[in-house]
């Protein structure tokens, strides 16, 4: 195997991880509609987990959700970039 190979097939392994991850943590995420218990209780950011949202699940899946994102993007571009100046 060449360099070339071996650094598409690695590229292409992480690619693939990392598409992966993204679809299991969004996945797990639970679904912004409100419904009715929106109606019903009003939304207030006031209460105890309004002002603590950034220390729950959804908020930890969220950001991971944002780094496996951009991860995703500059393997996309690192990829693409071995493939034109090693080829």
């Amino acid at each position: 195997m060449t360099l070339m190979e071996i650094l598409e097939l690695v590229g292409g392994i992480l690619l693939l991880i990392t598409s992966i991850l993204i679809i299991c943590v969004v996945m797990l995420q639970e679904s912004r509609q409100s419904g009715l218990s929106g109606v019903i209780t009003g939304g207030s950011s006031d209460s105890y987990y309004g002002k603590n949202r950034g220390r729950t699940r959804d908020a930890k899946l969220a950001r991971a959700t944002k780094i496996a994102a951009v991860a995703f993007f500059l393997l996309t571009i690192a990829v693409n970039l071995v493939a034109i100046f090693v080829a």
